[in-house]
């Protein structure tokens, strides 16, 4: 795991570390020192921690006047014993619903395991963006974790299942994003 990095062609456009309005605004990286990890095995000092041992992020791009963000996620996104969707949601979401990011693009290629808890955070976040006409989009996801997540009525309050898999993103422009998100919630919803 401690070779796959964020994807990194988008920084022309965008980095997290230098937008103010980030949470992980001055975060400092080192290429060689590895110290963060999923259980026991390093991963990429590129990936930032909001607060759970087994599920880091990185904000690819974020537009405050179009009010979207695309966060790619890697590792284990386990509900039921870290409470990561807490975590995501006081320490990653909950600061950019605060500046305006109201819809939600959240890319999972590398999102190897879901466990799952209760849904009560998933609510609260679906209602923190509903007035706004805000969404949550899960890409590329893995087949299993989309499975089990709507097992637990998880797609109540995002959009997921088999027309937001295999999505080739990134030969996309990141304020493009946008677009491609409501044109698959479009085709969804036919």
């Amino acid at each position: 795991m401690h070779d796959i990095e964020p994807y990194y062609n988008w920084r022309d456009y965008y980095i997290a570390s230098e937008d103010k309005l980030s949470p992980f605004y001055g975060a400092k990286y080192s290429e060689f020192e590895y110290q963060q990890r999923i259980y026991n095995y390093y991963i990429h000092p590129q990936w930032d921690n909001f607060g759970s041992s087994t599920l880091y992020c990185k904000i690819l791009f974020a537009d405050y006047n179009k009010g979207f963000v695309v966060i790619e996620l890697i590792g284990e996104w386990n509900d039921a014993v870290h409470n990561d969707i807490m975590e995501m949601k006081r320490g990653l979401i909950d600061p950019l619903i605060s500046k305006g990011i109201f819809k939600f693009i959240l890319i999972g290629e590398n999102v190897l395991n879901y466990h799952p808890s209760d849904e009560l955070y998933y609510e609260e976040w679906y209602d923190d963006i509903k007035e706004e006409d805000g969404w949550i989009v899960l890409l590329n996801f893995r087949h299993h974790i989309v499975s089990e997540m709507q097992k637990h009525k998880l797609h109540y309050y995002m959009h997921m299942g088999p027309q937001f898999e295999d999505v080739p993103w990134r030969k996309f422009k990141p304020f493009n994003m946008i677009h491609l998100a409501e044109e698959l919630l479009i085709k969804s919803l036919q």
